[in-house]
């Protein structure tokens, strides 16, 4: 089991499989937006402080980020088409790794914490891919595939409706928006996290001033009621549909073997239900 608190052994497993699947090429690029990253999460950028949410924290980046990495390995070797390419490959784990960028606040930013801006974050997610990623040498068209992936995530989005210019950015966007859920939602201590998650959308609504009658979650015991139904009714059948199924290449040996990460979210809603739900 790879430990999702340590950003250098999600590097590692990255490489791994990236040298696995693209022989000869090289990881210098990969290195470095591990090492930007971390450094942006763990308040060493010049302009942004460190990340100060307990649910979006820099491990919800790190487990996606591994989601993302095996679906992708076991989607390179079912062949899938459009089959990836290496620079494809990093613009996804790039994708990945600042999809939740946009939660951290500037150093001049005193008042709360980063949850006030989950209404915006995807918007400021790509604001700030949009001016770190030219400085790692990405042209235009591989900014916008990337800012293209972040625009995919969340459970509002509808990929069928997103213009994409290349099938492989794509394939990205299904692919990051299906590892964001599963990564967090399959996760041993997801059950216990639900309070934090609520103080978060809460956070947000009163920052945007939202009259409570137009608040998704009243309180926080209809949030934990309500998540089994989420995932039964939303999340489920958008990973099926609009995300076009690419969860199915997590199943280990693809296509009929075990998906452990299936596995783990249907034992953590059984978990919630039996706290949480309605007698």
């Amino acid at each position: 089991m790879v430990e999702t608190k340590d950003p250098r052994a999600i590097a590692a497993v990255t490489e791994e499989k990236f040298a696995a699947m693209y022989p000869g090429a090289r990881a210098t690029w990969l290195r470095r937006l591990f090492r930007d990253v971390e450094d942006l999460f763990g308040g060493r950028h010049p302009d942004y402080g460190a990340v100060d949410l307990r649910y979006h924290d820099f491990e919800h980046t790190l487990q996606a980020t591994l989601c993302l990495v095996l679906l992708l390995e076991g989607r390179h070797a079912a062949g899938a088409t459009p089959a990836l390419n290496a620079r494809q490959f990093e613009l996804a784990v790039a994708s990945v790794l600042l999809h939740d960028s946009g939660y951290l606040k500037l150093r001049s930013d005193a008042v709360g914490t980063g949850a006030k801006y989950t209404f915006c974050h995807v918007l400021r997610s790509c604001a700030f891919a949009a001016t770190y990623l030219p400085t790692l040498g990405a042209n235009d068209h591989e900014v916008e595939a990337v800012l293209g992936a972040i625009n995919c995530t969340g459970p509002t989005k509808e990929i069928s409706r997103l213009y994409f210019r290349e099938p492989y950015e794509k394939i990205m966007g299904c692919s990051l928006a299906t590892a964001d859920f599963l990564g967090q939602m399959a996760a041993a201590d997801y059950p216990d996290e639900l309070e934090i998650l609520f103080h978060e959308f809460q956070e947000s609504d009163n920052f945007i001033h939202l009259p409570p009658a137009r608040r998704v979650f009243k309180s926080c015991q209809e949030l934990k009621e309500r998540t089994p139904l989420f995932w039964s009714k939303l999340v489920h059948p958008k990973l099926e549909g609009d995300y076009q199924a690419v969860y199915r290449f997590l199943a280990h040996p693809y296509p009929h073997g075990r998906n452990l990460y299936l596995e783990a979210v249907e034992k953590n809603m059984a978990t919630i239900q039996q706290r949480y739900g309605r007698a």
